[in-house]
């Protein structure tokens, strides 16, 4: 395993774009031995509503992956009027839909419709964002279930980078449901990657740079481009940005660049391990999202 390590002038760098390809061509075979057993192809299903940039650059990257491993895939598109009875009413009809073994609703919502009642319309076992208060619950007492992609993906990132969680301090900077909250119990629990002492700060936390100097392993999840700066993070550190913002840039190409929260210049120097924004937790974020759906449709033919 790969401990903390003195930091030098370039950290090592957490690839998630190059991981992400290897693990597409794992599940890639296991889909063509599934299939050549006389199964359907698993499905995957998405719901995007309105024209949100960044969701629909996440949710054609997914569409993609899929038809690179094998799956099926539907997208359901709708506008930003769609009312939330209709919304839930597409829900209702995908779980029916035994042909769709997992699905998703791309988030965020537009502001009239309630996320959270989208979220717990979703039947649990075709809830492969892991999002459902049954999978969250099942996620905190350590059993069976669907677990979030984004922080899944980010415990195979560590997992397969061979390094060393046990007994280390993680500080997990953002509390919401869907990485914050869940990558702290992970990382807490016990198991390879884990077994970690957590420090889940947020919005309230006082003298967040002084806890954030003791992480061992440092995960920023807020949405604040570049907030995370040099004298924040200490030497060795292992350095995960979960941030990833759209910033206007009239020099750029696309008007804009894509920004993590983390100031990468100034503290990869400082680290062992740094994920880059992009290519580092989203290319995982999709592949968590495919092996979640290849589970689901094992266990719609009653596999395991």
């Amino acid at each position: 395993m790969v401990g903390m390590t003195e930091a030098t002038d370039q950290a090592h760098i957490l690839d998630g774009k190059a991981l992400s390809e290897k693990i597409k061509q794992e599940i890639a075979a296991e889909v063509s031995d599934w299939v050549s057993q006389g199964n359907r192809a698993p499905h995957l299903a998405a719901v995007l509503v309105g024209q949100d940039g960044a969701s629909r650059t996440y949710v054609d990257h997914k569409v993609k992956s899929c038809a690179r491993v094998g799956f099926q895939s539907t997208l359901i598109e709708k506008p930003d009027d769609i009312t939330q009875e209709e919304l839930i009413a597409i829900v209702h009809g995908l779980n029916e839909d035994p042909g769709i073994d997992g699905f998703i609703v791309q988030l965020p919502l537009p502001a009239h419709i309630d996320d959270q009642a989208i979220i717990e319309a979703v039947a649990p076992h075709k809830d492969v964002d892991g999002f459902h208060p049954s999978n969250m619950g099942n996620l905190a007492l350590g059993l069976p279930g669907f677990i979030p992609a984004t922080p899944a993906g980010i415990m195979t990132l560590l997992e397969r980078h061979g390094i060393e969680t046990a007994g280390r301090h993680a500080v997990v900077i953002g509390r919401s449901s869907i990485v914050g909250t869940p990558m702290s119990l992970l990382l807490s629990r016990s198991g390879n990657p884990g077994n970690c002492t957590v420090t889940l700060c947020h919005s309230r936390t006082r003298d967040l740079a002084a806890h954030c100097r003791e992480a061992d392993i440092l995960v920023a999840a807020v949405g604040i481009p570049g907030m995370v700066k040099a004298d924040m993070v200490k030497e060795g550190a292992v350095v995960i940005d979960v941030g990833i913002t759209r910033v206007e840039d009239a020099s750029a190409k696309r008007g804009f660049r894509l920004k993590g929260d983390v100031d990468t210049a100034s503290v990869a120097p400082k680290c062992s391990w740094i994920t880059p924004v992009p290519g580092g937790v989203g290319p995982m974020t999709i592949v968590s999202l495919l092996r979640n759906t290849l589970v689901a449709a094992r266990r719609s033919a009653g596999a395991h």
